[in-house]
């Protein structure tokens, strides 16, 4: 995108946030002005003051609705994992000379695992009781099960489901946080964990809409994650605070919500300067609009509840549960929001 494009295109953006055309005549298309840096690096450490910002009021719960999506989930989930699944394509990637079973019914059964908590032992058998239900003609060992979280077709094959489950809003915000992998780790234990880190972007629903568990560092992999998605505006914490990564934002057509450093400047190209005037001109619509990050953590924290901790000890395998526990995540997200229709 050429450099006036670039230009009528943020400006077009902000035009439809803000209605303030004065203001980005002399900001955008090139009229010198000092930009307001002292003031806005004397701010920054104010927002956090107690006061500053008023919290808004919660979504309300529809607790009728959230109620029978509960208690139906498993006269919901059964089809619902058939139906996904089986729409599937397989990918024939390497079968180790062995003659396995069907793919799409590995899929399966490792999503059923996850939703019902269970390791391959446990799950051998109550797997072989709901045979019927998932179109298994043969039984299946423990042994079957675990190889199938180590499994390259499996995983080709879970990250099509994923992606039929992941429907945005636009309203998107990103976060990192660590997953443990044992009862003794928790967020002080810093020294001597082991805990996995996962990235993700989620819509104001909590729908997970791009994730990365490569363990690589959370802003580096969010450069990445940007591009996967499809959204009107990203929410980021000062841990993202980097400016190619908000000009990737803008030219992939989202208004970009990073939170400040009190070491930042406002110069800099257009995506990074429009971000934070917009902020100085409106600071509490600015914030109301990044506090929809909240969803991010929301989302974080009820995943991990949830779920608990990762029980696999490769790394793949361990891939191959977050990515069915995100799955039966984003189905369980979409059934409680259909339901409130």
């Amino acid at each position: 995108m050429n450099t006036t494009l670039y230009k009528l295109f943020y400006s077009s953006l902000y035009i439809k946030l803000y209605r303030n055309a004065d203001v980005l005549v002399n900001t955008t298309f090139g009229m010198k002005k000092k930009l307001p840096n002292v003031e806005f690096r004397r701010l920054v450490p104010k927002l956090r003051e107690k006061g500053f910002y008023k919290s808004q009021e919660k979504r309300p719960v529809n607790w009728k609705r959230y109620n029978q999506s509960q208690t139906e989930e498993a006269l919901m989930l059964l089809p619902k994992i058939n139906e996904l699944v089986d729409s599937c394509q397989i990918k024939k990637i390497n079968n180790r000379g062995r003659r396995g079973i069907d793919v799409r019914i590995l899929g399966k059964v490792i999503l059923l695992c996850e939703i019902l908590h269970f390791t391959e032992r446990q799950s051998q058998s109550w797997i072989n009781i709901l045979a019927s239900n998932i179109n298994l003609t043969s039984k299946l060992d423990d042994r079957t099960i675990g190889r199938a979280y180590n499994s390259l077709e499996v995983q080709y094959l879970l990250k099509q489901v994923f992606e039929k489950t992941k429907y945005s809003d636009g309203i998107l915000s990103g976060d990192g946080t660590g997953l443990e992998t044992s009862r003794r780790q928790n967020y002080g234990d810093k020294k001597t964990s082991t805990k996995e880190f996962l990235t993700s972007i989620v819509d104001s629903r909590e729908i997970i809409q791009a994730f990365d568990f490569s363990g690589e560092d959370e802003c580096k992999a969010m450069h990445s994650l940007v591009k996967e998605v499809k959204g009107d505006s990203l929410r980021l914490d000062a841990g993202f605070n980097d400016r190619e990564l908000v000009r990737k934002i803008v030219e992939l057509g989202m208004v970009p919500y990073v939170y400040p450093k009190k070491i930042n400047k406002m110069n800099g190209d257009d995506s990074w300067r429009e971000m934070y005037i917009e902020f100085m001109i409106d600071i509490i619509g600015w914030l109301q609009e990044y506090y929809l990050r909240v969803h991010s953590e929301s989302f974080h924290s009820a995943f991990k509840r949830v779920y608990g901790i990762l029980t696999k000890t490769r790394n793949h395998s361990k891939f191959v549960q977050v990515t069915a526990r995100i799955i039966l995540h984003n189905r369980a997200r979409l059934a409680y929001f259909r339901n409130r229709k």
